[in-house]
């Protein structure tokens, strides 16, 4: 999440696609012309937020399984497949790969998360 944001910056610069005039000033006299929206810079922001969404909830109720007290086999494996599977997203997302590429990505974490709260209602702790 944090590489995103800095790439989400560092493409509006690079671009010079900026969404806030006070941002534009540094560039050139004429820096209204640059407030717009590019492409590439809405994909990563896209993405940057996508991350948001399922990576937020995957540590929440990561925490909550630990607490469950899982196996470590059983909780590593849970980490291991939803770390590749946001880096596999990602990927996916900034290259573009065709679909269902970043959709099979995503629906994997989802099920990791999914797996992961479903124990945590099993246990009864929470």
């Amino acid at each position: 999440m944090l590489t995103m944001s800095l790439l989400t910056g560092v493409s509006r610069m690079s671009r010079k696609a900026f969404e806030n005039l006070e941002d534009s000033k540094h560039t050139s006299p004429d820096h209204h012309k640059y407030i717009r929206k590019d492409p590439f810079v809405e994909r990563i922001r896209r993405c940057h937020l996508n991350d948001l969404e399922n990576i937020i909830p995957f540590l929440i109720i990561g925490i909550l399984y630990i607490l469950t007290g899982p196996s470590v086999y059983a909780a590593t494996w849970h980490f291991r497949i939803f770390v590749v599977s946001r880096f596999i997203h990602t990927i996916a997302y900034l290259l573009p790969l065709p679909q269902p590429t970043r959709f099979t990505a995503m629906y994997v974490g989802w099920c990791v998360t999914a797996s992961m709260s479903v124990q945590c209602l099993r246990i009864g702790q929470f």
